[in-house]
């Protein structure tokens, strides 16, 4: 019988950081995109969790305690050719170069945009040769249909009209039902790690989105204020 040529339904990766932080916005940042993510806060447990776990990316920053990430790139290297990004503070030319050739794939300074690393991942694994899964483009919550694609909303049928940032803000909520995103969370995904604005813009299309929905703050149907906290998204009343 042919080997199956069925393209797993998701891809993992592993995020080493010591900084609990910047874990935190990469592992969110990979999670809103499909990516089944999994942490580490030193090099011995990065590599503890690479072996075990063979995860489909690494994302490894440089200064690690205990291994520094080049001696964890060096390591995992002489056993597996899974895909490693560097995520360092340390931007001189002598770090790239000295992770490249030491088998990274790829290299992103900090501070960095979300979505560009994201667009890094998806391009190292590209590179790798393994296909990735088709990400799903329209989601169907409740009374709406929400397609990526065309950038299209509508409910029971009738075209719901957002602005592109609001789009955005919608999409990664119906992508992620019921995950409770804190402002922070959303600033650094959709507007970049670098945002120096008023977290309170994340309010205000919040506010928007519902009125071009006509969810009522007070007692809304999908876009629910987690008080103290942030946002989650449902699709059905609770």
């Amino acid at each position: 019988m042919p080997a199956s040529s069925q393209v797993p339904s998701v891809r993992t990766a592993l995020v080493v950081d010591d900084e609990p932080h910047v874990v935190e916005l990469i592992s969110g940042a990979l999670s809103a995109e499909g990516f089944l993510v999994s942490s580490a806060g030193d090099g011995p447990a990065a590599l503890r969790r690479a072996r075990a776990s063979r995860p489909d990316v690494i994302v490894l920053d440089v200064g690690l305690p205990g291994l520094d990430g080049f001696e964890v790139c060096r390591a995992l290297r002489r056993e597996a050719a899974v895909p490693i990004l560097f995520v360092s503070a340390r931007g001189d030319e002598v770090d790239r170069v000295v992770g490249l050739e030491l088998g990274a794939d790829d290299y992103i300074a900090k501070p960095f945009s979300p979505r560009e690393l994201v667009a890094r991942v998806r391009s190292v694994l590209r590179r790798s040769g393994v296909p990735e899964p088709p990400a799903a483009q329209r989601r169907i919550a409740g009374d709406l249909t929400v397609d990526a694609d065309r950038r299209e909303v509508e409910q029971r049928g009738k075209r719901i009209e957002l602005k592109p940032r609001e789009f955005d803000v919608l999409w990664l909520f119906v992508r992620n039902e019921s995950r409770v995103f804190t402002r922070e969370q959303l600033i650094e995904t959709l507007w970049g790690f670098d945002f120096d604005g008023d977290p309170r813009t994340v309010d205000v299309h919040i506010r928007r989105i519902r009125r071009a929905l006509g969810d009522r703050a007070d007692k809304p149907r999908y876009l629910h204020t987690i008080h103290g906290v942030g946002y989650k998204f449902t699709s059905s009343a609770e």
